[in-house]
C-alpha cells in the first residue's frame, strides 16, 4: 500500500476571519499537510496561531514565501491576490483564491464543488472561489438546473455583517448597545468603508453592499449575476439581484424566485434537494420548519426551505436559501477545492 502524499500548504490572510476558518478546517479535515505556512500582512507577522496542537509563527506574505508550496489558499483581499498569486504560480503553487480578483477571468475556473467540479482541471495555477452569496444560491439551484433547466432567477439577499469584516461586527454590536441605551450611534463603516456617507446597521436594513456601478446595481449584485452564469455555464440565463445588509452576525439568507424550463412537481423538487450533496432540506410550514441564519451559523451545509410554486407563473417556484457566509460561502468551499486538488495530484 502506497504512502499518502503530503503537501506543503500556505494560508494567505491567516489572521482574518476566513483565514482562521480555513486553518481550522484543514486541521479538522486532517488535510495531508507536510508543512503549513501561515502568511499575513507585516502588521501580523510574528504572531502565533495554533494548528494541531503546535504553534506556528505567522510570516509576512512575500513573493518568495511560496517557494516549495504546493497549494496556497488566499483570503487577504483582491490587491494582495493580484500581487502575489502570479508570484506563487511562478513557484509551481496551485492557488485557491477567495477574492474577486480572478473570478471573471475566462481562463480561471470558478468552482463550487457540488456544481462544477469537472472544470477544476482547466486551471492554469488559479482556481477562484465565488462570492459567498453566489455559492449558496448555485449550490441549491444546481439540482433543479440539471433536471428542469432554468431560464430566470430573481434573488434578494439578506446578508450578515460578517461579510464586511470583523470591524463591521463590532460596529453592529456597539450600535445596538447604544440604541438600547437611548443614544444615537455614529456609523463609521457600513455600507462601504471607503465611501463618505455611512448608515446605521443596528435595527436596520441597508440596501447597498459594495459600491454602485453605472447601471444602478452594486458590485455585489453584479457579482451574483455574472458569476451565476459562469458557474452554470449558461450565458442565456437571466439573473437579477438585490443585495441587502442586515444586523445578523453570521449567515446569509436569500429569497429566490426561479423560472424553470419544464413543468415540475413540488414534491419532486423537495426530493431532488434532499438528495443533493451538502444540501439540508428544512421545509415543513406546518411545524414552522425553515432555514434560519442562527441555525446555519457554524455549519458547512446549505439550507433550503419555503419551497412553493409561484402563484403567477406555473413554471416558477420560490425558495429560501441560508448558509454560513464564512464557511460554505468562503472557507469550506475553498478547502473542498483544495481537497480535490490533493486527490488529483496523488
Amino acid at each position: 500500500m502506497s504512502e499518502q502524499k503530503l503537501f506543503d500548504v500556505a494560508v494567505v490572510g491567516a489572521t482574518g476571519a476566513v483565514g482562521q476558518q480555513i486553518t481550522r478546517l484543514l486541521s479538522e479535515r486532517d488535510f495531508p499537510i507536510r508543512e503549513l505556512k501561515l502568511l499575513s500582512s507585516a502588521r501580523s507577522a510574528g504572531r502565533k496561531m495554533e494548528f494541531k496542537g503546535r504553534e506556528i509563527t505567522i510570516e509576512e506574505a512575500r513573493p518568495e514565501s511560496f517557494e516549495g508550496v504546493d497549494i496556497a489558499l488566499f483570503s487577504a483581499g483582491g490587491d494582495v491576490s493580484r500581487a502575489l498569486v502570479p508570484e506563487a504560480i511562478k513557484h509551481g503553487t496551485v492557488c485557491v483564491d477567495n477574492t474577486s480578483a480572478f473570478r471573471m477571468d475566462p481562463d480561471t475556473p470558478l468552482i463550487v464543488p457540488e456544481v462544477n467540479i469537472d472544470r477544476i482541471s482547466d486551471h492554469r495555477g488559479i482556481i477562484a472561489n465565488p462570492n459567498c452569496s453566489t455559492i449558496q444560491m448555485v449550490h441549491a439551484l444546481k439540482p433543479l438546473y440539471d433536471r428542469y433547466g432554468i431560464s430566470r432567477i430573481i434573488v434578494s439577499t439578506y446578508q450578515a455583517v460578517s461579510g464586511a469584516g470583523a470591524s463591521a461586527i463590532d460596529e453592529m454590536l456597539r450600535q445596538s448597545r447604544e440604541v438600547l441605551e437611548g443614544r444615537q450611534p455614529e456609523p463609521q463603516i457600513l455600507p462601504v468603508g471607503s465611501l463618505p456617507k455611512k448608515h446605521r446597521i443596528a435595527f436596520n436594513a441597508i440596501p447597498q453592499i459594495d459600491k454602485f456601478v453605472e447601471n444602478g446595481f452594486t458590485y455585489e449584485e453584479m457579482k451574483m449575476i455574472n458569476e451565476t452564469k459562469k458557474i452554470l455555464g449558461d450565458d442565456a440565463l437571466e439573473v437579477t439581484a438585490t443585495c441587502v445588509r442586515i444586523p445578523v452576525v453570521y449567515g446569509h439568507s436569500e429569497s429566490v424566485y426561479v423560472e424553470l424550463k419544464e413543468d415540475f412537481d413540488v414534491d419532486e423538487v423537495r426530493r431532488l434537494l434532499a438528495d443533493a450533496p451538502g444540501i439540508v432540506l428544512e421545509d415543513n410550514p406546518a411545524e414552522q420548519l425553515y432555514p434560519l441564519a442562527t441555525e446555519a451559523a457554524g455549519r458547512n451545509e446549505t439550507f433550503v426551505g419555503r419551497i412553493r410554486r409561484d402563484l403567477s407563473n406555473p413554471r416558477a417556484l420560490n425558495m429560501w436559501i441560508v448558509s454560513d457566509n464564512l464557511l460554505k460561502g468562503a472557507a469550506w468551499n475553498a478547502v473542498q477545492i483544495a481537497e480535490y486538488i490533493a486527490v488529483q495530484q496523488k
